[in-house]
């Protein structure tokens, strides 16, 4: 677990060139079924950039948006916690044994499960307390979040206020972790060997810059 705060630039520094429990949905589909075409190889082409460059791709940070989803999603914990009486902990980044995927819960329990909270406009929730299921769109990456943690279940929550909450246990599905580790294992080895071949081309490992040194009083040299 990295210790880090969601949304800020660290977050999306220790995340890059790594495949995510919230990106899965690039690798299969809410039906277990792995993808194949332009998606993939998008995906694969933004993951290798990220790892040459050591961070995220400038157009990644969703600036005032994501700063009000967050506040939005810390409401709805904040609800969850208090209607069940259970404590809810903040964490940054949380990777897999090997360090090789990793998953970023809402928040985590106690006993280690996780809740991914959803916070969508209200005609999209009503939908979703009318199905009463968890919606197909976030299937892996809650499943996904359970192959990375190696937990049996996960907490979806969809909080809109002034509306009833949707709060959903949802099981490990092992057919579906099992489609998605096969398609992480063959992205990963594609990872690694794109990275290999950039660094053929380049003649070497990414040259890349260090941050520049504060002078005395703190401020950046001209």
């Amino acid at each position: 677990m990295i210790d880090v705060v969601q949304g800020t630039a660290d977050w999306f520094k220790v995340r890059a060139g790594i495949p995510t429990a919230s990106e899965f949905t690039n690798l299969v589909t809410p039906l277990g079924k792995i993808r194949t075409g332009d998606v993939v190889e998008t995906y694969l082409a933004k993951k290798l950039a990220e790892r040459w460059i050591g961070g995220p791709l400038p157009s990644t940070y969703g600036g005032g948006g994501l700063e009000q989803g967050s506040l939005r999603q810390n409401e709805g914990i904040a609800w969850y916690a208090y209607d069940r009486e259970v404590k809810v902990r903040e964490v940054g980044f949380v990777l897999s044994d090997d360090g090789r995927i990793g998953c970023s819960p809402d928040g985590l329990f106690p006993n280690g499960i996780g809740i991914e909270a959803k916070c969508p406009a209200p005609h999209t929730h009503v939908g979703y307390l009318l199905d009463g299921v968890l919606p197909p769109a976030y299937v892996p990456q809650v499943q996904g979040s359970m192959l990375v943690t190696d937990k049996p279940s996960w907490v979806f929550l969809s909080y809109c206020r002034n509306f009833p909450a949707l709060t959903l246990i949802v099981r490990r599905d092992e057919k579906f972790i099992g489609a998605l580790r096969e398609a992480l294992d063959a992205f990963l080895e594609r990872l690694d060997d794109g990275f290999a071949h950039l660094k053929e081309l380049n003649g070497g490992p990414p040259a890349r810059t260090p941050p520049a040194d504060k002078g005395d009083d703190g401020i950046l040299p001209l």
